[in-house]
């Protein structure tokens, strides 16, 4: 039998984690050579969105959200970041979506809890933040040292880990804020 809240969880889920795909965030950081020319830091709110889905419903939803995203994103639309189709595969961004799949799940342990502490989610979504960049780190370094470019190893560290997981942790800010209005958090 069809369970209707879990239809309606799944809904909302997919289409947060679609609609949080396309709000990009602009960071403008002065660059080296000319103050006046700034570069803007790719990031959107992909990542905190599904630590917040994870926690307000459960890993099972969102991984299975998760998953039709990805199928959307290879084989009818190019919902990802920047593109989609099978050979988004071949990008060093592929990698980072990997990582969502252990992020999601250690991020679920906050929903074993009654009670959520500011630290225990910040400690656990940082962990989970971690583990996802070294997926991708280590997604992109196997793809380099396949086609033999090796040197592109440390520039790509920095142009998809370095500059976007300082954001990201930020980004945990407002999503503990809604946390504390919608679930049982306490500040400890």
């Amino acid at each position: 039998m069809l369970n209707l809240k879990k239809i309606i969880e799944f809904i909302i889920t997919l289409e947060s984690i679609l609609i949080s795909t396309m709000l990009p965030i602009y960071i403008s950081l002065p660059s080296k050579e000319n103050i006046i020319n700034f570069f803007d830091v790719p990031i959107n709110w992909q990542v905190p969105i599904i630590i917040f889905l994870t926690i307000i419903f459960s890993a099972e939803i969102v991984y299975k959200a998760f998953n039709v995203y990805i199928f959307i994103g290879l084989f009818i639309l190019p919902v990802f970041y920047n593109g989609g189709s099978l050979g988004y595969i071949l990008t060093p961004n592929f990698g980072y979506l990997l990582g969502i799949y252990p992020l999601i799940k250690i991020v679920n342990k906050l929903n074993k809890e009654d009670i959520i502490s500011i630290k225990q989610f910040f400690s656990i979504s940082i962990l989970a933040l971690v583990l996802m960049h070294l997926i991708g780190i280590l997604f992109f370094s196997i793809q380099l040292i396949l086609f033999n470019k090796i040197e592109l190893i440390t520039y790509n560290i920095g142009k998809y880990t370095l500059s976007k997981i300082i954001f990201e942790i930020l980004l945990l800010f407002p999503i503990s804020i809604l946390l504390l209005n919608i679930k049982k958090m306490k500040f400890s």
